[in-house]
Protein backbone atom coordinates (compact mmCIF):
# COMPACT_ATOMS: atom_id res chain seq x y z
CA UNK A 1 0.00 0.00 0.00
CA UNK A 2 1.47 3.37 -1.01
CA UNK A 3 1.93 6.04 1.65
CA UNK A 4 1.11 9.61 0.72
CA UNK A 5 4.00 11.90 1.64
CA UNK A 6 3.58 15.61 2.31
CA UNK A 7 6.13 17.80 0.70
CA UNK A 8 8.42 19.46 3.28
CA UNK A 9 6.98 22.97 2.84
CA UNK A 10 3.42 21.81 3.31
CA UNK A 11 4.40 19.74 6.33
CA UNK A 12 6.03 22.72 7.99
CA UNK A 13 2.96 24.87 7.33
CA UNK A 14 0.68 22.23 8.80
CA UNK A 15 2.87 21.93 11.88
CA UNK A 16 2.86 25.69 12.32
CA UNK A 17 -0.92 25.84 12.00
CA UNK A 18 -1.31 23.04 14.54
CA UNK A 19 1.00 24.80 16.99
CA UNK A 20 -0.87 28.07 16.50
CA UNK A 21 -4.18 26.35 17.20
CA UNK A 22 -2.80 24.83 20.38
CA UNK A 23 -1.39 28.14 21.56
CA UNK A 24 -4.66 29.91 20.75
CA UNK A 25 -6.60 27.33 22.71
CA UNK A 26 -4.24 27.68 25.67
CA UNK A 27 -4.49 31.47 25.55
CA UNK A 28 -8.28 31.26 25.43
CA UNK A 29 -8.20 29.01 28.49
CA UNK A 30 -5.94 31.43 30.36
CA UNK A 31 -8.21 34.33 29.44
CA UNK A 32 -11.12 32.79 31.33
CA UNK A 33 -11.66 34.97 34.41
CA UNK A 34 -11.13 33.50 37.85
CA UNK A 35 -14.54 33.32 39.51
CA UNK A 36 -14.30 34.28 43.17
CA UNK A 37 -17.22 34.40 45.61
CA UNK A 38 -17.27 36.94 48.41
CA UNK A 39 -19.92 37.90 50.92
CA UNK A 40 -20.88 40.38 53.63
CA UNK A 41 -17.88 40.24 55.96
CA UNK A 42 -15.52 43.25 56.27
CA UNK A 43 -12.37 41.28 55.46
CA UNK A 44 -14.00 40.07 52.25
CA UNK A 45 -15.89 43.24 51.35
CA UNK A 46 -12.40 44.79 51.28
CA UNK A 47 -11.85 43.10 47.91
CA UNK A 48 -14.15 45.82 46.60
CA UNK A 49 -11.27 48.32 46.87
CA UNK A 50 -9.19 46.34 44.40
CA UNK A 51 -12.20 45.94 42.13
CA UNK A 52 -13.06 49.65 42.11
CA UNK A 53 -9.47 50.73 41.58
CA UNK A 54 -8.95 48.17 38.77
CA UNK A 55 -5.85 46.77 40.43
CA UNK A 56 -6.54 43.28 39.11
CA UNK A 57 -6.40 44.65 35.58
CA UNK A 58 -3.12 46.38 36.42
CA UNK A 59 -1.68 43.06 37.59
CA UNK A 60 -2.82 41.36 34.41
CA UNK A 61 -5.27 38.89 35.89
CA UNK A 62 -8.91 38.55 34.84
CA UNK A 63 -11.27 38.05 37.79
CA UNK A 64 -15.00 38.00 38.36
CA UNK A 65 -16.00 38.63 41.97
CA UNK A 66 -19.48 37.22 42.53
CA UNK A 67 -21.55 38.49 45.49
CA UNK A 68 -23.40 35.84 47.53
CA UNK A 69 -24.98 35.21 50.86
CA UNK A 70 -22.34 33.33 52.81
CA UNK A 71 -23.90 29.86 52.92
CA UNK A 72 -24.99 30.15 49.28
CA UNK A 73 -21.38 30.93 48.29
CA UNK A 74 -20.19 27.66 49.80
CA UNK A 75 -22.96 25.76 48.07
CA UNK A 76 -22.02 27.33 44.73
CA UNK A 77 -18.37 26.41 45.24
CA UNK A 78 -19.26 22.82 46.15
CA UNK A 79 -21.37 22.65 42.97
CA UNK A 80 -18.33 23.56 40.86
CA UNK A 81 -19.57 27.02 39.83
CA UNK A 82 -16.57 28.90 41.25
CA UNK A 83 -12.79 28.85 41.26
CA UNK A 84 -12.59 30.16 44.81
CA UNK A 85 -14.72 31.17 47.76
CA UNK A 86 -14.21 33.23 50.90
CA UNK A 87 -14.74 31.01 53.96
CA UNK A 88 -13.70 30.62 57.56
CA UNK A 89 -11.12 27.94 58.23
CA UNK A 90 -13.69 25.84 60.07
CA UNK A 91 -16.32 26.07 57.35
CA UNK A 92 -13.79 25.13 54.68
CA UNK A 93 -13.36 21.81 56.47
CA UNK A 94 -17.13 21.28 56.47
CA UNK A 95 -17.35 22.06 52.76
CA UNK A 96 -14.47 19.69 52.08
CA UNK A 97 -15.86 16.83 54.13
CA UNK A 98 -19.39 17.09 52.78
CA UNK A 99 -18.95 18.61 49.32
CA UNK A 100 -15.68 19.67 47.75
CA UNK A 101 -12.18 20.19 49.19
CA UNK A 102 -10.33 23.48 48.81
CA UNK A 103 -6.96 25.02 49.59
CA UNK A 104 -6.58 28.20 51.62
CA UNK A 105 -3.94 30.41 50.02
CA UNK A 106 -4.60 33.82 51.59
CA UNK A 107 -5.58 34.80 55.14
CA UNK A 108 -7.58 38.00 55.07
CA UNK A 109 -8.20 38.52 58.78
CA UNK A 110 -9.36 37.04 62.02
CA UNK A 111 -12.59 37.98 63.72
CA UNK A 112 -11.90 40.46 66.50
CA UNK A 113 -15.33 41.09 67.99
CA UNK A 114 -17.76 40.93 65.06
CA UNK A 115 -18.78 37.38 66.06
CA UNK A 116 -20.80 37.72 69.25
CA UNK A 117 -23.00 36.11 71.83
CA UNK A 118 -25.71 38.78 72.23
CA UNK A 119 -28.04 38.54 75.23
CA UNK A 120 -31.33 40.21 76.08
CA UNK A 121 -31.51 42.77 78.91
CA UNK A 122 -30.91 41.30 82.35
CA UNK A 123 -28.32 38.77 81.21
CA UNK A 124 -24.85 40.06 82.02
CA UNK A 125 -22.61 37.05 81.40
CA UNK A 126 -22.46 33.55 79.96
CA UNK A 127 -23.05 32.19 83.47
CA UNK A 128 -26.47 33.87 83.47
CA UNK A 129 -27.54 31.66 80.54
CA UNK A 130 -27.90 28.58 82.76
CA UNK A 131 -31.39 27.17 82.24
CA UNK A 132 -32.01 29.48 79.29
CA UNK A 133 -32.11 29.25 75.49
CA UNK A 134 -29.61 30.46 72.89
CA UNK A 135 -30.34 30.69 69.18
CA UNK A 136 -27.44 29.83 66.89
CA UNK A 137 -26.68 27.92 63.70
CA UNK A 138 -25.41 24.53 64.82
CA UNK A 139 -22.11 23.45 63.34
CA UNK A 140 -21.06 26.96 62.32
CA UNK A 141 -18.30 29.12 63.75
CA UNK A 142 -20.50 30.98 66.24
CA UNK A 143 -21.51 27.63 67.74
CA UNK A 144 -17.80 26.94 68.30
CA UNK A 145 -17.33 30.45 69.71
CA UNK A 146 -20.15 29.93 72.22
CA UNK A 147 -18.77 26.58 73.35
CA UNK A 148 -15.25 28.01 73.73
CA UNK A 149 -16.66 30.81 75.82
CA UNK A 150 -18.47 28.40 78.11
CA UNK A 151 -15.33 26.29 78.37
CA UNK A 152 -13.16 29.33 79.18
CA UNK A 153 -15.32 30.16 82.20
CA UNK A 154 -15.73 26.53 83.31
CA UNK A 155 -19.46 26.55 82.56
CA UNK A 156 -21.61 23.52 81.74
CA UNK A 157 -22.70 23.66 78.09
CA UNK A 158 -25.51 21.23 78.91
CA UNK A 159 -27.10 23.86 81.15
CA UNK A 160 -28.09 25.89 78.08
CA UNK A 161 -30.64 24.82 75.47
CA UNK A 162 -29.46 25.44 71.92
CA UNK A 163 -32.16 26.40 69.44
CA UNK A 164 -30.85 25.74 65.92
CA UNK A 165 -31.43 29.01 64.01
CA UNK A 166 -30.13 30.25 60.64
CA UNK A 167 -27.69 33.05 61.41
CA UNK A 168 -29.54 35.66 59.34
CA UNK A 169 -32.71 34.96 61.36
CA UNK A 170 -31.13 35.28 64.81
CA UNK A 171 -31.96 39.00 65.32
CA UNK A 172 -35.66 38.39 64.77
CA UNK A 173 -35.65 35.30 66.98
CA UNK A 174 -34.03 37.25 69.83
CA UNK A 175 -36.52 40.10 69.37
CA UNK A 176 -39.44 37.65 69.47
CA UNK A 177 -38.47 36.44 72.94
CA UNK A 178 -38.19 32.83 71.78
CA UNK A 179 -34.57 32.75 73.02
CA UNK A 180 -32.62 34.61 75.68
CA UNK A 181 -29.46 35.09 73.63
CA UNK A 182 -28.10 34.48 70.16
CA UNK A 183 -24.69 33.81 68.64
CA UNK A 184 -24.08 35.44 65.26
CA UNK A 185 -21.56 37.30 63.13
CA UNK A 186 -21.86 40.74 61.56
CA UNK A 187 -24.10 42.06 60.19
CA UNK A 188 -26.59 39.82 62.04
CA UNK A 189 -25.00 40.40 65.44
CA UNK A 190 -25.16 44.16 64.93
CA UNK A 191 -28.76 43.95 63.78
CA UNK A 192 -29.68 42.08 66.97
CA UNK A 193 -28.10 44.82 69.10
CA UNK A 194 -30.14 47.45 67.24
CA UNK A 195 -33.37 45.48 67.23
CA UNK A 196 -33.45 44.55 70.92
CA UNK A 197 -33.16 47.60 73.15
CA UNK A 198 -30.80 47.01 76.05
CA UNK A 199 -29.24 43.88 74.56
CA UNK A 200 -25.48 43.52 74.83
CA UNK A 201 -22.58 41.27 73.74
CA UNK A 202 -21.55 39.02 76.63
CA UNK A 203 -18.80 37.15 74.77
CA UNK A 204 -17.16 37.91 71.40
CA UNK A 205 -14.41 36.70 69.13
CA UNK A 206 -12.20 39.43 70.61
CA UNK A 207 -12.12 37.21 73.71
CA UNK A 208 -10.76 34.33 71.60
CA UNK A 209 -8.64 35.87 68.80
CA UNK A 210 -7.74 33.33 66.14
CA UNK A 211 -10.68 31.05 66.71
CA UNK A 212 -12.10 32.28 63.38
CA UNK A 213 -9.74 32.98 60.48
CA UNK A 214 -11.26 34.34 57.26
CA UNK A 215 -9.51 32.96 54.20
CA UNK A 216 -9.59 32.76 50.40
CA UNK A 217 -10.03 29.07 49.51
CA UNK A 218 -9.27 27.89 45.98
CA UNK A 219 -10.25 24.85 43.93
CA UNK A 220 -7.15 22.59 43.94
CA UNK A 221 -7.36 22.07 40.16
CA UNK A 222 -7.54 25.80 39.49
CA UNK A 223 -4.62 26.37 41.85
CA UNK A 224 -2.49 23.83 40.03
CA UNK A 225 -3.29 25.18 36.55
CA UNK A 226 -3.17 28.90 37.29
CA UNK A 227 -0.79 29.34 40.17
CA UNK A 228 0.75 32.50 38.74
CA UNK A 229 -2.68 34.11 38.36
CA UNK A 230 -3.51 33.32 41.98
CA UNK A 231 -0.25 34.93 43.04
CA UNK A 232 -1.40 38.08 41.23
CA UNK A 233 -4.67 37.98 43.18
CA UNK A 234 -2.68 37.78 46.42
CA UNK A 235 -0.50 40.68 45.30
CA UNK A 236 -3.61 42.80 44.79
CA UNK A 237 -4.81 41.86 48.27
CA UNK A 238 -1.66 43.28 49.85
CA UNK A 239 -2.12 46.48 47.85
CA UNK A 240 -5.57 46.66 49.42
CA UNK A 241 -4.12 46.05 52.89
CA UNK A 242 -1.51 48.79 52.39
CA UNK A 243 -4.24 51.16 51.22
CA UNK A 244 -6.38 50.45 54.28
CA UNK A 245 -3.44 50.81 56.67
CA UNK A 246 -2.93 54.41 55.57
CA UNK A 247 -5.19 56.58 57.75
CA UNK A 248 -5.38 59.17 54.98
CA UNK A 249 -7.39 56.62 52.97
CA UNK A 250 -9.91 55.77 55.71
CA UNK A 251 -12.75 57.92 54.39
CA UNK A 252 -12.36 56.59 50.85
CA UNK A 253 -12.09 52.99 52.08
CA UNK A 254 -15.24 53.33 54.18
CA UNK A 255 -17.10 54.86 51.24
CA UNK A 256 -16.17 51.92 49.00
CA UNK A 257 -16.93 49.24 51.60
CA UNK A 258 -20.20 50.71 52.81
CA UNK A 259 -21.50 51.23 49.27
CA UNK A 260 -21.13 47.49 48.61
CA UNK A 261 -23.58 46.70 51.42
CA UNK A 262 -25.78 49.79 51.04
CA UNK A 263 -25.23 51.45 54.40
CA UNK A 264 -23.52 54.69 55.41
CA UNK A 265 -19.77 54.93 56.03
CA UNK A 266 -20.52 55.92 59.62
CA UNK A 267 -22.54 52.75 60.16
CA UNK A 268 -19.85 50.63 58.56
CA UNK A 269 -16.86 51.88 60.54
CA UNK A 270 -17.54 49.78 63.70
CA UNK A 271 -17.54 46.62 61.55
CA UNK A 272 -13.91 47.29 60.68
CA UNK A 273 -13.06 47.61 64.37
CA UNK A 274 -14.31 44.05 64.91
CA UNK A 275 -12.22 42.65 62.06
CA UNK A 276 -8.46 42.35 62.44
CA UNK A 277 -7.04 42.52 58.93
CA UNK A 278 -3.58 41.00 59.05
CA UNK A 279 -0.66 43.01 57.71
CA UNK A 280 1.92 41.49 55.39
CA UNK A 281 4.31 41.12 58.33
CA UNK A 282 1.79 39.78 60.85
CA UNK A 283 0.47 37.06 58.59
CA UNK A 284 3.84 35.29 58.40
CA UNK A 285 3.67 34.04 61.99
CA UNK A 286 0.03 33.01 61.57
CA UNK A 287 1.11 30.75 58.69
CA UNK A 288 3.66 28.94 60.90
CA UNK A 289 2.67 25.45 62.01
CA UNK A 290 1.91 25.46 65.73
CA UNK A 291 -0.72 24.45 68.25
CA UNK A 292 -3.28 26.96 69.50
CA UNK A 293 -5.17 29.87 68.03
CA UNK A 294 -2.17 32.02 67.06
CA UNK A 295 -1.55 29.65 64.12
CA UNK A 296 -4.09 28.97 61.39
CA UNK A 297 -2.95 25.34 61.57
CA UNK A 298 -3.68 25.08 65.29
CA UNK A 299 -6.98 26.90 64.87
CA UNK A 300 -8.03 24.52 62.10
CA UNK A 301 -7.27 21.48 64.25
CA UNK A 302 -9.55 22.93 66.96
CA UNK A 303 -12.29 23.48 64.36
CA UNK A 304 -11.88 19.93 63.08
CA UNK A 305 -12.22 18.49 66.58
CA UNK A 306 -15.38 20.55 67.09
CA UNK A 307 -16.85 19.39 63.78
CA UNK A 308 -16.28 15.73 64.59
CA UNK A 309 -17.52 16.03 68.17
CA UNK A 310 -20.77 17.64 67.08
CA UNK A 311 -21.18 15.27 64.12
CA UNK A 312 -20.90 17.95 61.45
CA UNK A 313 -18.94 15.25 59.67
CA UNK A 314 -17.84 11.77 60.76
CA UNK A 315 -14.05 11.52 60.69
CA UNK A 316 -11.22 13.90 61.46
CA UNK A 317 -9.64 15.51 58.38
CA UNK A 318 -6.03 16.12 57.41
CA UNK A 319 -6.35 19.82 58.06
CA UNK A 320 -2.89 20.66 56.69
CA UNK A 321 -4.09 19.72 53.20
CA UNK A 322 -6.54 22.64 53.36
CA UNK A 323 -3.77 25.21 53.75
CA UNK A 324 -0.95 26.33 51.47
CA UNK A 325 1.11 29.36 52.59
CA UNK A 326 3.61 29.11 49.75
CA UNK A 327 1.96 31.57 47.37
CA UNK A 328 1.54 34.26 50.02
CA UNK A 329 5.11 33.82 51.24
CA UNK A 330 6.44 34.04 47.68
CA UNK A 331 4.45 37.22 47.00
CA UNK A 332 5.63 38.82 50.25
CA UNK A 333 9.25 37.93 49.46
CA UNK A 334 8.92 39.46 45.97
CA UNK A 335 7.34 42.59 47.44
CA UNK A 336 10.27 42.98 49.83
CA UNK A 337 12.90 42.90 47.05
Amino acid sequence: MMKTLLNPTRARRLAALTLSALLFGQAALQAEPLKIAYSDWPGWVAWEIGIKKEWFKEEGVEVEFEWYDYVASMDAYAAGQLDAVSMTNGDALVTGATGKPSVGILINDYSNGNDMVVAKPGIESLADLAGKKIGLEEGFVTHLLFLKGMEAFGLDTESVTIVNTPTNETPQVLASGAVDAIAAWQPSSGEALKLVSGSKPIFTSANAPGIIYDILYVDPESLEKRRDDWKKVIKVWYKIVAFMEDEDNLDEALEILSSRVSISPEEYEPFLDGTYILSAEEVKSVWEKADGLDSVYGSSVISDEFNVKYEVYEKSLETEKYLDPSLTLEVLAEMAE
